[in-house]
């Protein structure tokens, strides 16, 4: 029985990401002129149309930490040229896709399972907030800094994003600012705190070994 829902959750969320690229193919990317665009020396038939990188989220069980599948011209160079790209977010309980920007393209997220917190910040610092419930669909802005949060103890959610982009382009909030290079003065100058927090900030967001 849960197999059977599981299985009616992924064909809707298929045919609502189908649905959803249609509607995003006008947006984003330069128009090109040809039909498609292939890398040199690969043989185009239909195995270069075809990503079969989402067969994972199938067979996989709940998921344990935050995890994004993606379909993107990193992962699936038929795209390039395209205009679209998908990506599918699974959430265990009490987790969250962090503060987090696309900079190329607006997002479109459909809820396939669960319920999820989400909201977004627009250029005068006013927050939009929503509770999603599962089948209900959120957009996004292009730009503009947004995060997805499952607050529930008990259940996972799953939900599928679709970009107006082959390459929406992905700014972390937390990484850019204390995963890279930046001076811990500056930062701590920009967050009114000291240098030892911003430190303490940087080992928890250090790469795993």
């Amino acid at each position: 029985m849960a197999s059977k829902t599981f299985s009616m959750k992924f064909f809707s969320l298929l045919l609502i990401s189908s649905f959803t690229i249609i509607q995003l193919a006008t947006a984003g990317d330069p128009d090109i002129l040809s039909d498609f665009i292939a890398p040199p020396n690969v043989l185009v038939d239909g195995n270069f149309f075809t990503f079969t990188g989402m067969r994972s989220v199938v067979t996989a069980g709940p998921p344990t930490t935050f995890k994004v599948f993606k379909a993107s011209l990193a992962e699936f160079p038929a795209l390039n040229g395209q205009s679209v790209s998908i990506a599918v977010l699974e959430f265990p309980a009490i987790s969250t896709n962090p503060p987090h920007i696309h900079p190329r393209s607006a997002e479109l997220l459909f809820l396939v399972q669960g319920t999820l917190q989400v909201g977004f910040v627009d250029t005068t610092n006013k927050l939009f907030t929503q509770t999603l419930q599962t089948g209900d669909i959120f957009v996004f802005p292009k730009g503009l800094v947004h995060f997805q949060y499952n607050a529930v103890a008990n259940a996972s959610a799953m939900a599928v994003s679709a970009f107006g982009s082959a390459n929406a382009g992905l700014i972390s909030l937390p990484n850019t600012l204390f995963n890279t290079s930046i001076d811990d003065n500056v930062l701590a100058l920009s967050f009114k705190t000291d240098v030892a927090t911003i430190q303490h900030l940087k080992v928890g967001l250090a790469p795993k070994p």
